[in-house]
């Protein structure tokens, strides 16, 4: 029910929905700008709809409803349809550069998203967060976050770009669908680098162990050699008494 949800949110509130006011508004004769605000209550309303049913307001919400903010003021003070979809561009920009600069923080940024998502009180919110004392765990989440941040600054190069050089609608149905592309790029290299990362750890712990089940065996053989090289020895002294007693030398 809730990715159902999420679904459903996203295509009615944040994809067809805006796009579809968009195009009916600008039929009925309304300006880029005035239809551009309009068709951004739906986002918003997407938020809040969401906030209530979870009952709280993840960053990711906070930055999209700042970004409508910044382009609605953009778009009605400067009646210019580019700097109101430049909105767009907010939220992504603000969200690379805080993965960028979390990497110096105890925790990256996306790593605290790993564990909101999953839920902190969840099992494997649990684990997640246990497996933070590994090294190679640590390091492997603030790879990810590096790569998420130079990510979405291109996808925000990319989109700017793109409004600069394109129509209206374009720009706006562009905007609309790249930062879904990007995170679903971004999502499948993150889960087949995560994979890659795991593999080679039990390779390495495979590897470890074999070494010392190896090193175990030779010195269990060494100490077995040793052990009778002793026992030969005196056998020998045990023997050579024996003849000295039953053929004394003459």
């Amino acid at each position: 029910p809730g990715r159902l949800r999420q679904v459903v949110t996203i295509l009615v509130f944040d994809l067809g929905g805006p796009l579809l006011a968009y195009a009916l508004l600008r039929s009925a004769g309304l300006s880029a700008v005035a239809a551009l605000v309009a068709s951004g209550v739906l986002p918003a309303a997407g938020i809040a709809i969401g906030a209530v049913a979870d009952r709280r307001l993840d960053i990711i919400g906070v930055m999209v409803l700042a970004g409508i903010l910044v382009g609605t003021i953009l778009g009605l003070t400067s009646h210019n349809a580019r700097l109101y979809l430049l909105e767009g561009s907010v939220p992504s920009v603000v969200f690379a550069l805080a993965c960028l600069f979390s990497v110096r923080l105890r925790r990256p940024l996306i790593f605290r998203l790993a564990v909101e998502i999953l839920g902190p009180d969840t099992p494997k919110g649990r684990d997640v967060t246990a497996a933070w004392r590994y090294p190679v765990y640590r390091r492997a989440f603030q790879v990810i976050t590096v790569a998420w941040g130079v990510g979405y600054l291109v996808e925000a190069g990319i989109r700017v770009a793109v409004i600069a050089q394109t129509s209206t609608g374009f720009a706006l149905v562009f905007s609309k669908l790249v930062p879904y592309a990007f995170a679903l790029a971004l999502s499948a290299w993150t889960l087949a680098y995560g994979e890659h990362e795991k593999k080679k750890t039990e390779r390495a712990a495979l590897g470890k162990a074999e070494r010392a089940a190896l090193g175990k065996a030779e010195r269990a053989a060494l100490g077995k050699s040793r052990a009778r090289r002793p026992a030969k020895g005196r056998a020998r002294r045990l023997i050579q008494a024996y003849t000295l007693v039953r053929c004394p030398a003459r």
